[in-house]
């Protein structure tokens, strides 16, 4: 149909923007709420999603998680992550079973219990150096020094290093307890800081790592080096003597401490290798009988093997111990913080709601005040549904400009919170959007100008009383 004679056609763009322009002030306030809500939106999801590929990658490189009989979310929590306590210790005997297993490649004995000012301590052996991958199958690097060899050394997690301005050469001196919670420090057996591993982004960053003699020998109360004329050999024999007698009475009570559930202590491995370095009591030394470790990491040579070996090691243990696929224990533990998730979630979309519903209320509040506008308007040509779609197009133009700012925003927030993140929390934050969060943005585009449809229907009954009553 041809456009009647005489009438112009409108550039509708010009118009949105002047009108725009004079209510600057109040549509201002309009597209920073909504900016914020797209804001709070985008980083909760983005969040959302880096927390579970970071606890994903801090065990990439494992198959089974080895422990007593617990849940399989609480031995994750407290054997890859140290979140929580133990309730039981996995006997040695386990950790030979698994290893004398053909379908393992690897075991990774760890032993928990004790602390340094708030980080927990891990006594684990030359293995966890060797096997241990975190990210794209990434092993650990050394920022400085190298592996203990000896009783009285320590490796320090990169965030250990960086906040407790620790350094190689530098003595510490280990507490006995968790964090708050330590009962006592094992002051008459300093340690010596030998290494200093590259930050990871995983638990490994936030702990101290020692081997598991060195647990052995500060809960033996001896001497942690041989005495003057006695070989490494010797002093191991003695010490390892030493944990295979019963408990004697002591004439100090304070320092009579039963770690049988506490610590994962007198974990000796079968290996007297020498590391190049001094001869001194080497970290995989076999463990005396009747130890116990906290939990295991174990690797095989082939994953399709997972469930024998998993099925094989619990039959062994005659339901006192467990193993857990790492993948299966998260998808656990996503299911038991689910309920929270949806509820941040429930959040975040009730707050972009009121954002887009006070942009309805703010055009429709302008409504009246522009009612002369819109007739002009109507003056000049334009008819009752070129009205309703200038008013659409308003709403659509505010609700992306306010998504598009709060993208900006939300955007710079990640990447200014990143550092922080990633030392505080061990959680590496993407900046980049993923296309979930593109359309969650889509989304809120979407209502906003769905919400603009009432002021835009509103404006075309008046466009129509105007024009059937031009008098009015």
């Amino acid at each position: 149909m041809a456009r009647p004679a005489g009438r112009p056609r409108m550039s509708w763009w010009p118009l949105i923007w002047q009108s725009a322009w004079h209510r600057r002030q109040v549509l201002w306030l309009t597209v920073m709420s909504v900016a914020l809500s797209a804001a709070l939106l985008l980083g909760l999801e983005r969040l959302r999603a880096d927390v579970r590929q970071s606890f994903a990658q801090a065990i990439s490189g494992t198959d089974l998680i080895a422990g007593p009989r617990t849940g399989s979310v609480e031995l994750l929590l407290y054997a890859v992550f140290h979140i929580g306590q133990p309730r039981a210790n996995l006997p040695w005997a386990a950790v030979e079973q698994l290893r004398a297993n053909p379908d393992v490649a690897w075991v990774i004995p760890i032993a928990l219990g004790d602390s340094f000012r708030g980080f927990p301590v891990v006594a684990t052996d030359d293995s966890f150096f060797t096997h241990f991958r975190h990210g794209e199958q990434q092993a650990l690097h050394w920022q400085s020094g190298q592996a203990f060899a000896g009783d009285s050394e320590v490796v320090l997690g990169a965030e250990v290093a960086r906040r407790l301005n620790l350094q190689v050469g530098d003595a510490v001196i280990l507490a006995h307890g968790d964090g708050a919670m330590a009962e006592h420090d094992h002051s008459d057996h300093p340690m010596t800081v030998v290494g200093v591993l590259a930050p990871t982004g995983t638990p490994v960053d936030r702990a101290l790592h020692v081997s598991l003699q060195a647990m052995a020998s500060l809960h033996a109360h001896g001497s942690l080096g041989p005495v003057d004329g006695q070989s490494a050999a010797d002093m191991r024999q003695q010490l390892q003597a030493l944990m295979r007698a019963p408990e004697q009475p002591t004439a100090e009570p304070e320092r009579a401490h039963d770690h049988d559930h506490d610590h994962d202590h007198d974990h000796n491995h079968d290996h007297d290798h020498d590391h190049g370095r001094d001869a001194r009591p080497s970290s995989h030394t076999q463990a005396a009988p009747g130890q116990a470790v906290t939990a295991a990491l174990v690797g095989l040579h082939q994953r399709t093997r997972v469930f024998a070996v998993q099925q094989r090691f619990q039959q062994q243990g005659d339901g006192r111990w467990m193993a857990v696929l790492p993948g299966v224990a998260l998808d656990e533990l996503w299911g038991v913080i689910d309920l929270a998730e949806r509820a941040l979630q429930v959040v975040c979309v009730l707050v972009a709601g009121v954002s887009l519903i006070g942009l309805s209320a703010t055009i429709l509040a302008g409504l009246q005040a522009r009612r002369r506008e819109l007739a002009v308007l109507r003056a000049v040509g334009a008819s009752p549904r070129q009205i309703a779609g200038l008013m659409a197009l308003e709403g659509g133009f505010i609700t992306a400009l306010g998504v598009a700012l709060g993208t900006a925003l939300g955007w710079l927030a990640l990447w200014a919170l990143s550092p922080w993140l990633q030392r505080q929390h061990g959680l590496t934050v993407q900046a980049l959007i993923e296309p979930a969060q593109w359309q969650w943005l889509a989304l809120v585009w979407a209502a906003g100008w769905a919400v603009s449809l009432l002021p835009a229907w509103q404006a075309y009954r008046w466009s129509v009383q105007d024009g059937l009553n031009p008098g009015a």
